[in-house]
């Protein structure tokens, strides 16, 4: 029996925004959606309201969380860091789990590490680690691998843009939703 997997990619944020405008870091650390990303949400909430995945699955970094509650609500969600984006950019830097938890006090954040995000020796000017493409690229056949041992059958990722990106080879939009289907 396949799997369906709806991957969709996270509203717009504020990092985007600014970011779209002269094509500089804004330094919005774990970027907030915007007033537009908020209503890209409500849109997706509409188009997937006919979903009904056995688990829904959201990357740590606050823009993620804000869009899978906008489209799925209070259901029961797994935080999972390992999907997390790509970090090279401000808005990929994440908050640890007690700011997390303080805020989302209805999802469980304690198996995080307090620093889940990429860090290492190789920051930029702006203190921000660079992960490593070969890192990156792991992360994605670890996911990969993980979702397809994951017993479920129908599973909904709310995540990033580049991380789709290198799981899929396609460009997601803000809000855009894909399926892939393994046997």
């Amino acid at each position: 029996m396949p799997k369906h997997v709806h991957l969709i990619r996270h509203g717009q944020s504020t990092f985007n925004a600014a970011y779209a405008i002269d094509g500089i870091d804004p330094l919005h650390f774990d970027a907030r959606l915007t007033p537009l990303g908020l209503e890209q949400v409500a849109a997706a909430r509409i188009e997937a309201a006919h979903l009904d995945p056995e688990l829904i699955i959201t990357s740590p970094l606050t823009r993620a969380i804000q869009t899978t509650i906008g489209i799925f609500g209070e259901r029961p969600v797994l935080v999972e860091a390992l999907h997390r984006e790509h970090c090279y950019s401000s808005c990929d830097v994440g908050r640890g789990p007690a700011d997390l938890a303080a805020e989302f006090p209805h999802l469980t954040f304690g198996h995080l590490a307090d620093i889940w995000w990429h860090h290492g020796p190789e920051a930029n000017e702006h203190g921000i680690c660079i992960e490593p493409m070969e890192m990156l690229m792991g992360r994605v056949e670890d996911f990969r691998r993980w979702l397809i041992a994951r017993p479920e059958r129908e599973i909904a990722v709310v995540g990033h843009g580049t991380f789709f990106l290198h799981l899929t080879g396609e460009r997601f939009e803000n809000c855009q939703r894909r399926t892939l289907t393994f046997d």
